[in-house]
């Protein structure tokens, strides 16, 4: 007796969760999280896990903080003058768009026949179908490019947050799809939030205000153009997959058909501009220029599969919240590595974006928490009622 006195006593100290005689789970508080760190730990899923969100993380992260810094440089930076360009300036916007796109449709062909066993034999939606978002594409990265001559790169990064706006617009009037009051104040909020970090962080560079006034409207409008060129390719995108079904048309197929229209547009464009020989020449005088822009184009590419990969795994919210992180570190390399001056007015501007940011993350994943919970409940309470009636059954 005494000695199964002292093996239950070994067994309770080394498995305190176990139930009792009175049928009453003791669960010390202080012990059940250390057992739950323990349990995942030795959970062999929890470190694969692990590791593909580091993956996930660290992908996009290198790719698009890389990409964004090489962006700037490209195309503000004063390199050695040539004949056509004068001032030093990269002189083609259009050809870094070609770049990305270039490598982009050589990863979406190889992606695709590995994927499907073939390029375009299983493709449902025709390649036509994807050349109004191409196009839009296509002009909102070209703003983009063009912006960085007349606005800095933080205030790009802080204004492209505020693309809820047109896309809450557009929604409405192409879907009428109707939204919370809620969803309006912070878009609201972050309007506010962009205008003050626009406003003050604003640098005149100019001697001449009135030149430099004209240059920041320039700026602004291309800013203007990449959130409306954008919007609607979210938009058209979403219509080939209810025209054609998500089921036929996966996010490399996507990416295939929108680069493949994308490249012929800007081909066309890089022809009819002439800017082909002015790059040309451009890369003679300066090479380390063209290594940049390969490097931008390996960055798109490989950012582009990382979003595709980390929806997949962890979903659209973790995602949100890694390219938000991203973006604030974004705005913290650009600030420091090209002495780009943050006044504490534009500080607080990007705090309020960021914040909203933040908060409608929050949101999303308390709403998807319910909804979790709400399915397990029902699921769980269809499992009781079968039991219930299973004796019934086996009774008749």
């Amino acid at each position: 007796m005494k000695k199964e006195d002292k093996q239950t006593d070994s067994n309770s100290e080394v498995r305190p969760f176990l139930v009792d005689d009175s049928n009453v789970t003791v669960v010390p508080p202080d012990r059940n999280y250390i057992s739950s760190y323990i349990e995942a730990a030795e959970n062999p899923d929890f470190f694969i896990q692990a590791i593909k969100f580091t993956c996930a993380f660290t992908g996009l992260l290198i790719s698009y903080l890389t990409w964004g810094y090489l962006q700037e440089l490209i195309m503000t930076t004063e390199f050695t003058p040539t004949p056509s360009s004068p001032d030093g300036r990269f002189p083609s916007a259009a050809f870094c768009v070609f770049s990305n796109r270039f490598l982009a449709i050589i990863v979406a062909i190889i992606s695709v026949k590995l994927k499907h066993g073939s390029v375009f034999q299983n493709n449902i939606a025709p390649l036509y179908a994807f050349a109004p978002c191409a196009f839009s594409n296509t002009m909102s990265s070209w703003s983009q490019y063009a912006s960085l001559r007349y606005v800095t790169f933080p205030v790009q990064t802080v204004f492209k947050s505020s693309k809820i706006i047109p896309v809450m617009i557009m929604g409405k009037v192409l879907k009428g799809s109707i939204y919370p009051k809620s969803q309006y104040f912070e878009a609201l909020l972050i309007t506010i939030g962009v205008a003050i970090f626009s406003i003050f962080a604003k640098e005149l560079k100019e001697t001449d205000s009135d030149k430099a006034s004209s240059t920041e409207i320039i700026g602004l409008v291309f800013m203007l153009l990449y959130i409306c060129f954008d919007c609607f390719t979210s938009q058209w995108q979403d219509k080939i997959y209810v025209t054609y079904g998500r089921q036929n048309v996966d996010p490399y197929q996507m990416m295939l058909g929108v680069n493949s229209s994308a490249i012929i547009i800007t081909t066309f464009g890089l022809i009819i501009s002439g800017d082909f020989p002015r790059v040309y020449e451009f890369f003679l005088v300066n090479p380390n220029v063209l290594v940049y822009n390969i490097i931008t184009a390996i960055t798109s590419a490989s950012g582009q599969l990382c979003i595709y990969y980390t929806i997949k795994e962890f979903g659209p919210i973790v995602f949100t919240i890694i390219m938000t992180v991203r973006q604030m570190i974004s705005i913290c390399i650009s600030a420091y590595t090209f002495k780009h001056n943050i006044s504490p007015k534009a500080l607080c501007g990007a705090v309020v974006v960021f914040g909203v940011l933040f908060y409608q993350i929050r949101r999303k994943y308390l709403a998807k928490k319910r909804k979790d919970g709400m399915t397990t409940l029902n699921e769980s309470g269809a499992g009781v009622q079968l039991q219930v009636q299973s004796p019934k059954g086996s009774m008749a």
